[in-house]
């Protein structure tokens, strides 16, 4: 006969109660380390308690297609995003600013870039040409030790990515009939940086290469960026920073009949008076449409 049947109510309630805190005990004990080594492919321990895959393995979404008949305006925009604002300071993140991305993805030959000469990607850079474009070489002067005579020798200096103030970026702006919207498409994204003189003197700013946006988004998307929230779980990526224009930036050119900049007529206060112009012309355009 069972016996719980005769137990009283109260005691019965007290041994499950205790059974069940057993139970928990029992599978509160670990019965390996709580928090595993992550395993590396060369044995190298990770700055991590736990492997972070899910940026490398979220698949990149393809662009819905655009027909040409569905395109009833379009316009194209230069912009320069000043890394120095507060709202761009993830573009110079030290342990990875999106210049030393692109450039190592350049470098190792999983992105093509394509000459700064001009923003058509007309002409990608060789090999040679990116390294010349990236590393700068020094002479110095070493002393041979056994013979005490100075020495010529030429060293290749890593590229200085802190160097990277501004970046330019090349959009094209337009007006979908299928959706009724106003929409964007990045066309392309180039580093700059300050050429000096032998004294340290400002002489102008050129772009280090470009980058053909398109083709540079399945790099982007695998590459976590770090944003103002501070969460480190947190899983932007730079492709969702340009999608979702988490930047600020400022046009200083549109196109136009005489294929001008902003400052080739414009400059100081008046000049960005000018860009905030274009800026509203852009979006109330969209507004206009819906206007009776």
């Amino acid at each position: 006969m069972n016996l719980l049947l005769f137990m009283p109510a109260g005691r019965l309630c007290a041994c499950a109660g205790t059974l069940l805190l057993l139970a928990n005990l029992a599978r509160a004990q670990p019965t390996e380390a709580s928090d595993p080594v992550p395993e590396e492919p060369h044995g190298i321990s990770l700055d991590d308690f736990t492997n972070r895959n899910v940026v490398t393995d979220r698949p990149l979404l393809a662009y819905q297609p655009i027909r040409e008949s569905d395109i009833l305006w379009e316009t194209r925009m230069w912009r320069i995003i000043d890394i120095r604002e507060k709202m761009n300071l993830p573009f110079a993140f030290p342990e990875a600013p999106l210049a030393q991305i692109l450039g190592a993805a350049a470098l190792s030959g999983n992105l093509t870039v394509y000459d700064p000469a001009d923003d058509k990607f007309s002409h990608p850079m060789r090999s040679a040409e990116l390294q010349a474009a990236l590393f700068r070489t020094d002479s110095i002067i070493t002393i041979d030790v056994e013979t005490g005579m100075e020495q010529l020798r030429i060293v290749q200096q890593a590229p200085d990515w802190n160097a990277v103030k501004r970046f330019r970026l090349k959009e094209a702006w337009f007006f979908d009939a299928k959706t009724s919207t106003l929409r964007f498409r990045i066309l392309g994204i180039a580093p700059m940086i300050n050429v000096t003189n032998a004294q340290g003197d400002f002489l102008y700013e050129r772009p280090l290469f470009w980058v053909h946006y398109s083709s540079a988004r399945p790099v982007l998307a695998r590459q976590k960026a770090y944003t103002h929230g501070n969460n480190l779980a947190a899983t932007t990526t730079w492709e969702d920073v340009f999608e979702m224009r988490y930047f600020a930036s400022t046009v200083y050119k549109e196109n136009n009949l005489y294929d001008r900049r902003i400052e080739d007529y414009l400059t100081g206060v008046d000049a960005l008076y000018e860009a905030g112009k274009i800026n509203d012309a852009l979006f109330n355009r969209e507004q206009d449409v819906w206007a009776w």
